[in-house]
């Protein structure tokens, strides 16, 4: 018990001594706060000139737009191909063509039906007449190792080609 009091009170003492010591005074401290904010600033970098734009004048306001559609093309007006779009869409029209597996056929002739297996690994029955990839391709015909489609694709200028394309018997 003893020993415990003696090292409290080394300890006092010492923390004594230490708060002594350190009450020196702050005079050194703040002449040199006084001799920095007498210091003249240092001079500020002159702004830069500002450059002056050569005007432009529009003069083509009379002339199509060439950010928006062609309204009077005759290839836009035309009576060709469209894709109908109150038509609901089948479950392979969310698929790239290129992603589609024909895995076979069922059936015999002009009643043969293909087998699809979609990048879900789902595999679907396929009829002419069904709409396939992400190009409005209906499909034409089904043979025993390839299934024939027609897509409508854009012409660059309003309007639609058909476009034939086949998916072929994934053989593996």
């Amino acid at each position: 018990m003893q020993r415990t009091q003696m090292t409290r009170w080394v300890l006092l003492l010492l923390g004594a001594l230490l708060l002594a010591a350190c009450s020196r005074g702050t005079q050194d401290l703040q002449a040199w706060v006084a001799e920095v904010k007498n210091r003249p600033a240092p001079p500020l970098d002159p702004l830069p000139v500002m450059q002056q734009f050569e005007t432009f004048q529009y003069t083509v306001q009379s002339m199509r737009d060439p950010f928006s559609a062609p309204s009077n093309d005759r290839r836009a007006n035309s009576s060709g191909p469209r894709p109908d779009p109150n038509r609901r869409k089948e479950p392979l029209e969310t698929f790239p063509l290129d992603s589609l597996d024909m895995v076979g056929t069922l059936g015999v002739g002009d009643k043969s039906v293909a087998l699809v297996m979609a990048p879900d690994k789902v595999v679907h029955r396929v009829r002419p007449g069904n709409h396939m990839g992400q190009n409005e391709g209906r499909v034409a015909s089904v043979t025993d190792s390839r299934i024939e489609l027609v897509e409508l694709v854009p012409d660059g200028a309003g309007g639609w080609l058909e476009r034939s394309v086949a998916v072929a018997l994934d053989n593996q």
